[in-house]
């Protein structure tokens, strides 16, 4: 089956052609693009890359699926994108409708943590699991959850909205929410973290070592290049993150004693800078029964993940 799968993202999305099936992808073609506040502009392009795929390729616009996978809140059912955090001008999108005004096909749309767990757990390290949890770790924090052999979504498609949980009563920003599990442990968590390291550090008169413009420029990226060349203050930065990371994941671990937890993105890339305080974390805040049960990987689709959820959405 032939699919065009729309992995949309908070910085970042991409358009992707492949043939799949349930016991393998074949990617054909690909295309990233910046996400911007303009969604008729962003699925318009989205669109024009995919069609343009289909010539390059040599494939007829015809008997083809769709997969969209996009940061919640979502309506999956309903087809509507319901004002993420990451994606600020996406308010109540319908863009399943607005797809098939355009092609004429009716797409799938879901979580992209919901889409990257049903990825990992079919394709990737979740193989052979009937209890795993997905955690995004990118531009923001959500989590996919496979319970029992099935994808759990909740009563209202809201399940798995873990970066919302509140870890300190102040801290940074994620969700909305000071000191929330987003504001710890995600992109833009990180950076907030740095930025507070940045300021300590100005005080006494050194620069960090992740500033490479102005501190207001800090990305997690920067904090992660620092960190490899082994500057302590960027290592520091992940230490705070690493702890809270496994705060958080205490908490999912005691409530959903999982078999293994598979994590995406920024743990990929830099999940030992993060290991030490995160596993000292879960040693004193989780049940040993249950933290004994599980473990904790890296997603082993690694950057194709996103890809490979928006085709599994389509296929499911």
């Amino acid at each position: 089956m032939i699919v065009l799968g729309f992995d949309i993202g908070g910085t970042k999305s991409a358009v992707v052609l492949a043939e799949g099936s349930n016991d393998s992808i074949h990617f054909l073609d690909r295309k990233e693009i910046r996400t911007t506040s303009n969604w008729k502009e962003m699925i318009d392009h989205l669109i024009a890359e995919g069609k343009a795929m289909f010539k390059r390729n040599g494939k007829k616009v015809e008997n083809f699926k769709i997969g969209i996978s996009c940061g919640g809140p979502l309506d999956s059912k309903k087809g509507m994108i319901q004002s993420p955090p990451n994606l600020p001008g996406w308010d109540n999108v319908p863009i399943i409708d607005y797809i098939y005004e355009k092609l004429g096909v009716w797409a799938k749309l879901q979580n992209d943590a919901d889409a990257c767990a049903l990825a990992e757990w079919k394709y990737g390290a979740g193989r052979g699991y009937e209890n795993l949890i997905f955690l995004t770790f990118g531009t923001g924090l959500g989590a996919g959850l496979i319970l029992n052999g099935n994808l759990y979504t909740g009563a209202s498609n809201m399940a798995g909205e873990v970066g919302h949980i509140p870890l300190e009563d102040h801290g940074p920003i994620g969700y909305g929410k000071g000191g929330s599990f987003e504001g710890f442990c995600s992109g833009g968590g990180i950076a907030q973290i740095a930025k507070l390291k940045a300021y300590e550090l100005e005080k006494q008169g050194i620069k960090a070592s992740f500033i490479k413009t102005e501190m207001n420029d800090i990305t997690a990226k920067d904090v992660a290049e620092s960190a490899e060349a082994g500057n302590r203050d960027a290592l520091d930065v992940f230490r705070t993150s690493g702890k809270y990371f496994g705060r958080g994941l205490s908490i999912i671990i005691d409530i959903l004693n999982p078999e293994i937890i598979v994590v995406g993105s920024i743990y990929v890339r830099a999940g030992k800078f993060l290991n030490e305080e995160m596993y000292k974390e879960i040693e004193i805040q989780a049940l040993e029964s249950s933290r004994k049960a599980v473990k904790i990987v890296p997603a082993q689709l690694g950057e194709k993940i996103g890809d490979y959820g928006a085709v599994v959405t389509a296929l499911a």
